[in-house]
């Protein structure tokens, strides 16, 4: 009966130390498995980063390299008072030059340069003409150091006595040393300069040292 009793009390240790070795391997497995995932999961991380810096910069670099591109800066349009077109600027106001201004220097600074403003441009803008408007348009620097728009040479100006677009009340005028005449384009310009020449002399004797508008 002893025997008997001590016999099947033997095999029972033999399945837990057998369940042991199941649960050590399953655990190295595991941490296996964590080390893995924690490998992959800083791959991405990494190529991530460098995606996204390269991307920022591309944008970055193509705006810098458009943002000094040619901006349209004149117009034509017709003028009946004048008799042919004329050039504008992008707010419909009349251009004027200057005959006192030499090639690549403006004559008219200070209080001139109130009556008269000059067109400019930011630094670094290529000027460009509208439809319409031939010639070449290019800048000089002015004293102050903005950038004038030229035609075809010549500075370009609005007049402070033109209250509308399409206005010409500084046709013809005597100031500052030299006269102011509407920029004309194409054809028929002989005769743009004669007609209102009758018609602004009362403005130009009338200041004395200003501007009678």
């Amino acid at each position: 009966m002893i025997s008997d009793a001590t016999t099947p009390s033997q095999p029972r240790p033999a399945p837990r130390r057998r369940t042991a070795r199941p649960v050590t391997a399953l655990a190295a497995v595991t941490v296996v498995g964590l080390m893995a995932a924690a490998c992959g999961s800083s791959t991405p991380n990494a190529s991530g980063t460098s995606g996204s810096s390269t991307t920022a910069a591309s944008p970055a670099g193509a705006t810098g390299t458009t943002g000094g591109a040619g901006q349209v800066v004149a117009t034509t349009v017709s003028n009946a008072k004048i008799g042919g077109s004329i050039l504008v600027d992008s707010s419909g106001m009349t251009l004027y030059k200057f005959s006192a201004d030499s090639a690549g220097t403006s004559a008219c600074t200070g209080t001139c340069a109130t009556a008269w403003p000059p067109l400019t441009v930011p630094s670094g803008t290529t000027p460009q003409g509208g439809l319409g408007a031939g010639g070449t348009f290019a800048t000089i620097t002015r004293p102050d150091g903005s950038r004038q728009v030229t035609y075809d040479g010549d500075p370009l100006y609005t007049f402070s006595g033109d209250s509308a677009a399409g206005a010409t009340n500084g046709q013809d005028i005597q100031s500052d040393g030299g006269t102011w005449t509407v920029v004309t384009v194409g054809a028929s310009t002989a005769p743009m300069t004669t007609t209102p020449a009758t018609t602004k002399a009362p403005s130009t004797t009338a200041p004395s040292g200003g501007y009678g508008y």
